[in-house]
Order: structure tokens, then C-alpha cells, then sequence
């Protein structure tokens, strides 16, 4: 059990001003792993008093200092990185391979990353007569999620610190325990005290006090759009500058000349890795119409072969989703797929067979899906594949873009070229051609309700940046 107390408020782990408390919940056993501080305004309030107060001489430390820290902080999570990935397996249910990997490890390259980045961009510029001098933002208020709920914190955390900035953090509620080990290896490796503050709760408490509070001048929010729309209109009020990292939609673009078996299993592949529950996953696969039936064939086989079970164990490819609800939210939307008349390939509404209890799911695919049925137009999170037949290469690009969303997406031919020519004309921040890796470097947000500003690499430092501009 890992049961909190208390909060990380001005370099020092201090009791909350209420008692309430809520429990963490495995999704894997339906049992209780912990419990969190449920805070209060009155707490979102000490925190920011903390990060003001910091923030003088935090945002004029010599940018090595800064850079030494953060490179001592990344040492320290590869240093307790077994700890931080089972406390991740635990309370969301990734598989512990999968944990160590990709929660762990890439958060950690992240951090480290901003040892290298950060020098160049926070260099003074000569333009004409005037020298132009780049600033920390200011206090800034983290709000994140549960789907990646180290690396979400990281993500913003690591280029604030490199800026200059001083934060405060609220970590969802239903993931929190990665969080407070992340405070405890900023206090162990000697952050000054109010640099970094953690606030545990709700949203509609903690979050909305965060968005509105008048004396933080940033807010960075990853999650739904719903609750995004909300962070900004709370933080209009105070003028503040808001970024936003929220749904997606994303589309895989199998052209007619593309290698269909293995541009459909990577596909695949993706939407159900992290149990679905990735906002960029590409959940609608558009594929040659007289293509379709071998492309569902293909996705079956893949989905058939997905070892789902115990995150514990080193077998498993696919744990249970993060928790009660958003199992009813995933199995609605299964069933809507079946009442608006799509085809079940595969998967469906029942349990896997031996997990009666957890939040599992089947993976589940779909073909004959229409462009405007809902499990082709409204974000699942969770692993459901959406077969959307195309007769064109115009019409594929047009449903892609048809889309509320612009998180990612997928682009494969046989021609390299043709391919990011047709990426070219998606409108959505990123686009992997014919299975393009991932970048931690690479400028990673949305275009239309998937968001504003970008995160990581040297696009997610500019963001905790004012520009000056010294007339000489």
C-alpha cells in the first residue's frame, strides 16, 4: 500500500488543509494500492505562494545550475526506474515491460534530454539594433493524465525547469502515485524548495483553481477535450497563456501501392498498445475499398494474437484499462459500433476469456465503418479499430480530415515521396510515413480540438518562454 498524507508544498512533504482522502484502485484486482490527500483551493493557494516566491531566484540561476539538476533528476529516475515502473503497472495497468520501457524509460530520456537542448534556444539573439532575450514564463500549473502518467509530468516539467520556471502539479487522481515519487526525487537530488510543488485532488477542485488562480502565469493541461475547453475558459479571465494537449482521432492512411499486411499490423499494433488508451493512437484505418476484407483479416489475426492478462507478468502485451469507468465508457462504444451497423471482425462486449475481474477488454475491430458513425467520429480510448473503406485517394484524405481532431496520424505507399505528399495534406501535428519511429525530439500536439502549443523537444521549451526584445 502506498498510502499519502501528504503534499509537496515549498520544498517540504506537509499535511493538507482537509482530511479527505481517496482511494487508488489496481485496475488489474479491483483492489485498493493507496490513497491520496484530496486538496483544497486553500492548497492550490500555499503552492503558488511557494512558486512565486521561488521563482526570483529560480528563473536567474545560471542555466548550467538548472541543467545539473535536471541531469541529476534523470539519473535518479533511471536509478529508481524498477520502483517508478511497477508503481505505474499498478495504478493504471500497463504491463510491466511495457512500463519499464515506455512509462519509465522514455520520461527519463525526456528529462535528460533538455541537458543538451536548452543551451541553443536559450541563447541571446543579435536582429538589427536589438538583442533578443528569451525568459522564463513565469509560475506555471500542471494539470495531467493517467494514460502516461510519469511521462505527461515529465513532458512539462523537464523544458519548465530548463526555462526557468517554478510549477505547481496537479496529477490525475486516478494515476497519482508515480507523481509523488517524482517528488521525492526532485527533493532528493536538492531542488530548491518551491521550484516545484504537488498538489493532489480533483479536477473540479484542484484543477479549476489552478486554471483560475490570478497568480500563475501559464497553465499546461493534457486530457480531454471537454476539460480542456473548461482550463481555458477559467484561465481567459487572467490573460494567462494556456497549452493544451487533448483528444485525437487519428487516421492511418493505407494507399493503394502501400504493403497492406504490414501497414495494417503495425496499425494495429498501435491502437491497441497502452490498452488504447493513447490520445495519438490511430484508431481509424482507411483502406482500399476492394482491399477491406483483407486489411479486417489481417487486424483479426493481430488482435487474436495480443496476449491480454496480468500486468505483472512479463508475457503480457495487454493489461486492463485504467479503471471502472472507462470500461463502460470503451464497452458503450463497442456497442454503439454494433447498433449503427458496422461489421464485428472481432472482440466485442464479453470479458476476455479467465478475466472476470479487472477492467479488461477485447480488442476489438471493425470494418464496413461509415466516415460519420460514432466509433469513427468520437474518441474511445480504448482498443477499438475502425475499418473505413475509400474509393480515392482524395476521399481517404478528405475523411481523414473530416475529423474534429489533428493529434496524428499515418501515411504508408510504396513510394516515400507519394506518401509525404499525401501527409502534407493532413491536417494534424504529426504524421509517421510507412511506420516512421517515434521522436522524443519532435515537436508532439494537435491542430483543431486536439489542442494548442507543442510539447517536447526544442518546440516544448519555447513554450515556457517570453520573448524580449533590448533596443541597443
Amino acid at each position: 500500500m502506498q498510502d499519502r498524507t501528504q503534499v509537496y508544498i515549498d520544498g517540504a512533504w506537509l499535511a493538507p488543509s482537509g482530511s479527505e482522502t481517496l482511494a487508488v484502485i489496481n485496475p488489474a484486482t479491483e483492489g485498493t494500492i493507496g490513497r491520496i490527500p484530496m486538496c483544497s483551493a486553500t492548497d492550490v493557494d500555499r503552492a503558488v505562494v511557494a512558486a512565486r516566491a521561488a521563482f526570483a531566484a529560480w528563473s536567474t540561476t545560471p542555466l548550467e545550475e538548472r541543467l545539473t539538476l535536471i541531469g541529476a533528476i534523470a539519473a535518479k529516475m533511471k536509478e529508481r526506474s524498477k520502483e517508478l515502473a511497477a508503481t505505474v503497472s499498478a495504478e493504471m495497468g500497463s504491463p510491466i515491460k511495457m512500463a519499464a520501457m515506455v512509462h519509465v524509460g522514455m520520461p527519463t530520456a525526456v528529462m535528460a534530454s533538455y541537458t543538451q537542448i536548452a543551451p541553443s534556444i536559450l541563447a541571446e539573439e543579435q536582429l538589427g539594433n536589438s538583442v533578443i532575450v528569451k525568459e522564463a514564463v513565469g509560475v506555471c500549473g500542471f494539470i495531467t493524465p493517467w494514460n502516461y502518467p510519469l511521462h505527461q509530468i515529465v513532458g512539462k516539467v523537464a523544458p519548465a525547469l530548463a526555462a526557468g520556471c517554478t510549477m505547481v502539479l496537479k496529477p490525475s487522481e486516478v494515476a497519482p502515485l508515480s507523481a509523488f515519487l517524482f517528488a521525492e526525487i526532485l527533493h532528493e537530488v536538492g531542488l530548491p524548495k518551491g521550484v516545484f510543488n504537488l498538489v493532489s485532488g480533483d479536477g473540479p477542485t484542484v484543477g479549476e483553481a489552478i486554471a483560475a488562480h490570478e497568480d500563475i502565469d501559464m497553465v499546461s493541461f493534457t486530457g480531454s477535450t471537454r476539460a480542456g475547453i473548461r482550463v481555458a475558459q477559467l484561465a481567459a479571465t487572467t490573460v494567462k497563456r494556456v497549452t493544451q494537449e487533448l483528444g485525437g482521432k487519428s487516421a492511418c492512411v493505407i494507399l493503394a501501392d502501400a504493403d497492406l499486411e504490414k501497414a495494417v499490423m503495425a496499425t494495429s499494433r498501435d491502437c491497441f498498445f497502452n490498452t488504447g488508451q493513447t490520445c495519438s493512437a490511430l484508431t481509424r484505418l482507411l483502406v482500399p475499398a476492394d482491399r477491406q476484407d483483407e486489411a479486417a483479416e489481417i487486424a483479426a489475426k493481430i488482435a487474436s494474437k495480443t496476449n491480454i492478462g496480468n500486468p505483472t507478468e512479463t508475457t503480457t502485451q495487454m493489461g486492463p484499462l485504467v479503471s471502472k469507468a472507462q470500461k463502460e465508457r470503451v464497452l458503450h462504444y463497442i456497442q454503439a459500433g454494433i447498433n449503427e451497423g458496422a461489421t464485428l471482425v472481432t472482440g466485442g462486449t464479453e470479458a476476455p476469456d479467465g478475466l472476470a475481474t479487472g477492467y479488461y477488454v477485447r480488442p476489438t475491430v471493425f470494418k464496413n465503418v461509415g466516415p460519420t458513425m460514432t466509433v469513427a467520429a468520437e474518441e474511445i480510448f480504448g482498443p477499438v479499430l475502425s475499418i473505413i473503406p475509400y474509393e480515392t485517394e482524395d476521399q481517404a484524405i478528405a475523411i481523414a480530415n473530416e475529423s474534429a481532431y489533428g493529434l496524428s496520424g499515418a501515411v504508408w505507399s510504396g513510394d516515400a515521396e507519394h506518401a509525404k505528399a499525401v501527409a502534407r495534406r493532413l491536417r494534424t501535428g504529426q504524421v509517421s510515413i510507412n511506420g516512421g519511429r517515434w521522436n522524443i525530439l519532435a515537436p508532439f500536439g494537435g491542430y483543431k480540438r486536439s489542442g494548442n502549443g507543442r510539447e517536447l523537444g526544442p518546440h516544448g521549451l519555447n513554450e515556457f518562454l517570453e520573448i524580449k526584445a533590448m533596443q541597443l
